[in-house]
């Protein structure tokens, strides 16, 4: 029996087209995904069968079903925003590499015939889409104005000035090879995926750029993205993206650790953002600086939930990061620590940043219940679940008047016989009044985040 208990793993998107950000509010643009990332993907979902479902790794989650996925076992998150339909589509790769086509996925019918999945046995594990409209754990850093003021703050800091002035002689080089985007350090993300973009797919492209612009493409953008995505303190609102996501993280490590729980991974497929902010929360980047920076397509951070060494009966927990395809899951401990932490300390030092609703996400940014802000979101769903509820009561109402006034006239107008019942199923029982408390029930989950 190996130590593993259990897995919490965010994986990044693979490889896709352009994708733009506004750099002031980071608004994005649409992009879409390429078979390459595809490709990308799928070996990552393999690469994670090995370590976690094979039951020869050291690191087997036992008592995990290896061969026909159990969706008890297995959950999955993706970002619908910004990057959603790559992210998606990553998603679908990955879970392809991870519980690959097995021709026992299969039935066997009434007059005997076995029917077999297509594919030879593919395996449809349910993917639940995280809207930034009703939930904002996936996507915190859009439609916030504190972070936009934290946006500009970093733009108009000393150091970002004296940045952006040492960076003139690449901006001035890079100017002919991103055909009028404006060469700043301000838009250093959009200049980098835009070069690496056609690095990688532009053969005329590939072949003009000189070597050194890509490294300093990269460079500037590490620089760039780091400062936005961080801030000096665990709480501060440059760590949006990692706080939010946090909660998905600590109530599903704890899901985990409780023996009647049936969940043992959760996959949350997400874009680059929140690697960064974890990477600080963690202060991980103080033992490890160069993880200030993009993690590459595919990259991978697993929280293992590992059993105590005995007489040890609590549960510790593992940092593994895998940066990208070329790279293995290395080791990494958090806060300052020498080796695995205790979960129980993990959840004490990280819960109180943690972001767990639309309330306090809209805390956070700054945002009152009359915000245009906030209609993007929970404050839009209050307003539905408000009207549907009130439209139920209404309809309620009228209803019960109408059959009391119905009631009324039947006793006026008929003499009551024994033998002549009206059949039950002429009755208000067979209509359907379940719409309106679907409704009110979907917009609750828009005040809670994932978890």
């Amino acid at each position: 029996m190996t130590d593993v208990l259990g897995v919490v793993v965010i994986a990044r998107n693979g490889d896709r087209l352009e994708y733009y950000q506004d750099p002031k509010t980071y608004k994005p643009d649409f992009t879409e995904s390429t078979p390459l990332g595809a490709v990308e993907s799928h070996q990552l979902g393999s690469f994670l069968r090995s370590v976690y479902l094979t039951s020869s790794s050291p690191s087997y989650i036992s008592g995990m079903k290896d061969d026909l996925v159990d969706t008890h076992e297995l959950r999955v998150h993706a970002k619908a925003g910004g990057e959603g339909p790559v992210i998606f589509d990553s998603a679908i790769a990955l879970l392809q590499g991870l519980y690959p086509p097995d021709s026992n996925n299969k039935i066997i019918l009434a007059n005997g015939t076995a029917v077999v999945s297509p594919l030879g046995g593919y395996q449809y594990v349910p993917i639940e889409t995280v809207e930034p409209g009703n939930d904002r754990s996936l996507e915190p850093w859009t439609d916030c104005p504190a972070f936009e003021e934290h946006i500009a703050s970093v733009y108009a800091s000393s150091e970002f000035k004296a940045t952006e002035k040492a960076a003139k002689p690449f901006f001035g080089a890079v100017r002919d090879y991103v055909f009028g985007r404006p060469t700043t350090l301000e838009n250093a993300w959009n200049i980098y995926d835009y070069v690496n973009t056609q690095l990688i797919h532009n053969q005329t492209y590939a072949h003009r750029l000189p070597p050194s612009l890509i490294d300093q493409a990269r460079g500037f953008a590490n620089y760039h993205e780091n400062a936005i995505f961080s801030s000096g303190e665990p709480g501060g609102i440059g760590n949006l993206a990692g706080r939010t996501i946090l909660h998905s993280i600590l109530s599903s490590l704890e899901r985990i650790a409780f023996d009647g729980n049936p969940l043992q991974f959760l996959l949350i497929e997400t874009s680059y953002h929140p690697f960064i902010s974890l990477f600080h929360i963690l202060e991980l980047i103080k033992a490890e600086p160069e993880l200030a920076s993009i993690p590459n397509y595919v990259s991978a951070l697993a929280f293992e939930l590992r059993r105590g060494p005995p007489p040890e009966d609590r549960a510790f927990l593992r940092l593994k990061f895998k940066n990208g395809t070329n790279d293995n899951f290395q080791t990494y401990h958090a806060f300052g620590h020498k080796t695995d932490i205790p979960l129980t300390e993990f959840i004490y030092r990280t819960e109180n940043y943690a972001i767990t609703s639309q309330k306090q996400w809209s805390a956070a940014c700054g945002i009152g219940f009359n915000d245009e802000y906030l209609h993007i979101g929970s404050q839009q769903g209050a307003s539905s679940t408000v009207f549907a509820a009130c439209a139920a009561i209404l309809f309620v109402g009228v209803f019960a008047l109408a059959k009391y006034i119905k009631r009324s006239r039947s006793k006026k107008q008929y003499i009551h016989l024994d033998d002549d019942e009206v059949s039950s199923r002429f009755g208000h029982a067979n209509f359907n009044y379940g719409t309106t408390t679907a409704n009110v029930s979907w917009s609750r989950r828009e005040f809670e985040f994932y978890a």
